[in-house]
């Protein structure tokens, strides 16, 4: 089973950009689909975007769709999140997990979780 941890956030304009990275180790990392998911103060965890094992498909929540892009380099066993013309409402704790099976969408799906990063994007 993979480890993954989080990095790349921190405090950023509304407008602005910030590129978030979650490195895995183990060498299976290439047999799990990624995903990032994130979570406001008082709210649920919400899934923000996921992409397959290979890299060939992608998938966004409707309210990043066109603004964040997710990608993964498996030679180097991490994921990204590029995240442009942030918002207020992107502020959160974003965390990526690793999925073997079941919905990209659903977080419960997910094997593997990292310890999260802060976004913050003021106004």
């Amino acid at each position: 089973q993979v480890q993954l941890v989080e990095s790349g956030g921190g405090l950023v304009q509304a407008g602005g950009s910030l590129a978030l990275s979650c490195a895995a180790s183990g060498r299976t990392f290439g047999n799990y689909a990624m995903g990032w998911f994130r979570q406001a103060p008082g709210k649920e965890r919400e899934f923000v975007a996921a992409i397959n094992w290979s890299g060939r498909s992608t998938y966004y929540a409707d309210s990043v769709k066109g603004r964040f892009t997710i990608s993964r380099d498996n030679a180097k066993n991490t994921v990204y999140l590029q995240m442009n013309s942030l918002k207020p409402d992107d502020t959160a704790v974003y965390y990526c997990g690793a999925r073997s099976s079941g919905s990209y969408y659903i977080g419960r799906d997910y094997d593997v979780w990292g310890q999260g990063t802060q976004v913050t994007v003021s106004s």
